[in-house]
């Protein structure tokens, strides 16, 4: 088939690409870069460097495909510690520009890597843009189908706690506790979509993504002995002082309040309702796994 993958070569793209590649497809990746067509390449699919805010070179890039996989991040719309961007806004206008490219060059089947919480546009905090895109995406003709990929928070999320341990240590975060919650490797997350691939498509769909499900006072035990720190800490404080600890920083407001309240529905579980209702089979990366990967970084980390 040929498939044309939105978000570049990250964390998902990159293992995403090359499972699809291996797989006989023709894949096209876009990218805003142009430093990454030589990567990109490498990998054996077409580079296509444009812009997400640009109709016309998405419609160019999409029209043939066989699938369109659909992406959006907040380093797309700008710099976390930029005051001026609205990160929930610019997303939406990401979500427009991908509904009018899909209607003008006639692609029939979407995959959408949505997120956990993408099911209301309350109290889930800054990824409330997920939701968005799916409402934007959801107002497409019925002959286009779209399947959305919900994966939860992803483990590399935790890189961020590199910098309290090292300063403060212990892991500091608004919510806490040993009530486990599902976390995901992006290696699963390229799996499932590569799966997802080749299975029928049909209407609008919903899969959720998830490869463990451990509890806050577990990812401490398990890092912290992962970076020689067996009585590493998970310290929970209030929302008002991990905001004020964001904004002195430097943060965009709207990033950390969006944050914040995130992180608390995380710990009221307002994130995780509809997850109960549709629980996935988890993948194969658990956290052990991936606490080899944080201990590499923490080493490596000279903040």
């Amino acid at each position: 088939m040929n498939i044309v993958l939105t978000g570049s070569i990250g964390n998902i793209g990159n293992p995403l690409t090359k499972e699809l590649v291996n797989k006989g497809h023709e894949v096209t990746v876009i990218s805003s870069n142009e430093k990454r067509r030589e990567a990109i390449e490498a990998l054996g699919a077409k580079a296509a460097i444009g812009s997400m805010f640009d109709p016309d070179f998405l419609t160019e890039t999409f029209t043939g495909a066989d699938i369109v996989y659909l992406m959006e991040t907040m380093e797309a719309a700008g710099d976390l510690f930029d005051k001026n961007v609205d990160f929930i806004g610019k997303i939406s206008e990401i979500g427009r520009h991908y509904k009018t490219a899909v209607e003008r060059s006639g692609v029939k089947k979407i995959i959408h890597l949505s997120s956990i919480g993408a099911h209301t546009d309350k109290g889930t905090g800054i990824i409330v843009f997920h939701h968005h895109v799916e409402q934007i995406l959801k107002e497409l003709p019925d002959h286009v189908a779209i399947k959305f990929i919900r994966p939860v928070g992803i483990y590399f999320n935790m890189f961020s706690f590199i910098s309290t341990i090292k300063n403060k240590g212990a892991i500091i975060s608004n919510w806490g506790g040993d009530r486990k919650e599902p976390w995901v490797s992006p290696l699963d997350i390229a799996a499932v979509v590569a799966e997802e691939t080749e299975k029928p498509f049909e209407g609008r769909t919903v899969r959720y993504v998830a490869s463990d499900e451990v509890s806050p006072d577990e990812i401490a035990k398990a890092l912290g002995e992962a970076i020689g720190k067996p009585d590493l800490q998970w310290k929970v404080i209030a929302d008002e002082e991990l905001l004020k600890n964001w904004l002195d920083i430097g943060f965009n407001e709207q990033v950390a309040k969006g944050f914040v309240e995130t992180q608390a529905s995380q710990g009221s579980g307002i994130l995780y309702e509809d997850y109960q209702q549709h629980q996935p089979v988890l993948g194969k990366v658990k956290l052990a796994d991936f606490a080899k990967e944080f201990a590499e970084a923490y080493q490596n980390d000279e903040g």
